[in-house]
């Protein structure tokens, strides 16, 4: 909940414009560049998800249970992790 209070918050804030240039030397010099920024057009890119439906053996949902078990995750963090591993994995 504060952390949709925090965007609205900042949402409403007045942006600021400036150069190209300027922006890129506060960015390059560590500064805080978020007034700068309009978040509310912001996009996570290739972050749209799908839903899928996966049928598993038993044997397979008991150790991916165990795996999330070990890490403190739940079963859809381990089912999501490894395959994007895999695959950047293999694109190298």
């Amino acid at each position: 909940m504060l952390g949709l209070f925090l965007f609205v918050a900042h949402a409403s804030r007045r942006l600021h414009s400036m150069k190209a240039k300027d922006f890129e030397k506060e960015f390059d010099e560590n500064q805080n560049i978020t007034d700068s920024l309009d978040l509310s057009k912001a996009k996570r890119v290739l972050q749209e998800q799908k839903r899928v439906n996966v049928d598993f053996p038993i044997w397979m949902i008991e150790s991916l249970d165990r795996e999330a078990g070990k890490l403190g995750v739940t079963r859809q963090s381990i089912i999501k992790v490894r395959p994007a591993e895999r695959l950047e994995k293999s694109a190298r």
